[in-house]
């Protein structure tokens, strides 16, 4: 079945779903807040009730962590798909998405304690929160999805709802539905628009008391299909079109507004989330923290570039941003100042098939840009252009505008859909064992079609390493 039908029978849903998501997580945040004083409480008071030696901090010095883990907790609980499908998941799965949560909570605690200076007296407290927690997450999952699926036995919260198209089309449509679609949804009714009259839907809406009516049906029989609508329209019941006459080999459908214009729209790349919106947030603090932690070193690179070689101690370039749009890219320079003039030269000796050009033992670096690249420190001013919004900490390395220029196929135009990052699956995969531009796309569309923020966290793990052993790099 195709992805349109699917996101129709998801959106017809997404209306209730979303509220009920909604209110899980303003629950899920008091729940949060109730752990962490149960935590408190038990550390504190746990050891008067057992007669033990004990000391009271007070909770004035943990209430700065309710601002971390209310909003925070529910956010990342999202994030690895709490919410979702909760009545085809496991036991097993529910308590790894909130291990999982639990985990990035806990980092983000540490970088406040860390960078903030953020008072925790005991870490015990953090530690119980988090068993608390998970056990009353687990808890509260089970009790709604039994609570749900009893009433969906008695019949109490199915809804009925009539198809209306192509048999063909309504049976696969039917296939494509998920068990926790099925446990919420009642097919009461099937009409054949195309042997059937329009009357034989609007007596089906009268007998059968639907909420709403779905479409299934190709674009041959639209003329067809606007007639029906219309019935509904007068009748006052919904009509939902699946829009499987539109079929994409990549691009994920999907319904929007423009204006007050109803859109389907087919996209590529990873949509506006709040994912993506915690994205961009980690990107700001990350290379604000950076700048600061590395403004020594840097200061110590910028006076060796200066003392080693003639030349500017920044390299510039234009490079090739989010769709093409070009930006000035700073590092810290590793070649000579004639560098650029003396690229044509050397473009018999470009060891990379494609439009990037790269050399091996590259006689344009200085004996301290070896050092650098060899480190990477010769990137790290690039946390500049991470900060002002142009680059990301994750993302498809940029590439000068004169390489994007060369791009072979269409194909490879489509790493430049989101922003370039200081490092990517490239970049730890052994960048200069890559000797293909075709594979080097192939990693940068693989993190584009994957992209999540555990992803972006994984690669930068694997960065440091990278960084340090000099992993690829030359």
């Amino acid at each position: 079945m195709a992805d349109c039908e699917t996101a129709a029978i998801h959106t017809m849903q997404n209306r209730q779903q979303e509220l009920n998501t909604q209110f899980q997580q303003l629950t899920d945040a008091f729940l949060f807040a109730f752990a962490l004083f149960a935590a408190h409480a038990l550390r504190f008071y746990g050891t008067e009730w057992l007669d033990l030696p004990y000391s009271i901090d007070p909770f004035q010095n943990y209430q700065w962590l309710l601002i971390v883990v209310m909003p925070f907790g529910p956010i990342f609980l999202d994030l690895q798909g709490f919410y979702q499908s909760p009545f085809n998941k496991t036991f097993a799965k529910s308590f790894v998405q909130i291990v999982r949560t639990m985990f990035y909570l806990g980092l983000l605690v540490s970088a406040c304690v860390i960078f903030l200076r953020l008072p925790l007296t005991s870490r015990a407290v953090p530690l119980l929160f988090m068993g608390i927690a998970t056990g009353m997450l687990l808890l509260k999952e089970r009790l709604i999805v039994r609570h749900v699926q009893g009433r969906a036995a008695r019949g109490q919260v199915r809804e009925r709802i009539l198809l209306a198209g192509v048999p063909r089309d309504m049976a696969a449509l039917e296939q494509s539905l998920k068990p926790e679609e099925s446990i919420l949804l009642q097919v009461v009714g099937r009409i054949d628009i195309e042997k059937q009259p329009i009357s034989d839907l609007v007596e089906a809406m009268h007998k059968h008391a639907v909420s709403r009516v779905i479409f299934a049906a190709g674009h041959g029989q639209l003329n067809r299909v606007e007639q029906a609508i219309g019935a509904c329209e007068l009748e006052g019941v919904p009509a939902w079109l699946v829009a499987n006459f539109i079929r994409t080999a990549i691009a994920k459908p999907d319904f929007d507004a423009f204006g007050d214009r109803p859109m389907l729209v087919f996209r590529s790349t990873p949509d506006v989330s709040w994912a993506f919106r915690i994205k961009g947030l980690i990107d700001r603090i990350g290379a604000l923290i950076g700048l600061v932690v590395l403004a020594i070193p840097m200061l110590i690179v910028a006076i060796g570039i200066r003392l080693t070689s003639k030349g500017p101690i920044i390299f510039k370039q234009e490079r090739a941003g989010k769709n093409g749009t070009p930006f000035v890219m700073y590092k810290f320079r590793s070649m000579s100042s004639d560098a650029e003039m003396r690229r044509a030269e050397l473009l018999p000796f470009n060891l990379m098939r494609g439009p990037v050009f790269k050399v091996e033992e590259d006689p344009r670096i200085t004996p301290l840009g070896r050092w650098l690249r060899r480190t990477s420190m010769d990137e790290v001013p690039q946390l500049y252009n991470v900060l002002t919004g142009n680059m990301s900490l994750v993302g498809p390395r940029p590439l000068p505008l004169y390489e994007v220029e060369k791009f072979e196929n269409t194909a490879q135009r489509r790493r430049l859909s989101v922003k370039p990052g200081l490092t990517c699956l490239w970049q730890i995969s052994g960048r200069n064992q890559v000797k293909d531009f075709s594979d080097w796309v192939k990693l940068d569309l693989e993190y584009i079609d994957r992209w999540s923020l555990g992803l972006d966290l994984k690669i930068l793990l694997r960065t440091i390493p990278a960084v340090l052993f000099g992993l690829g790099a030359k």
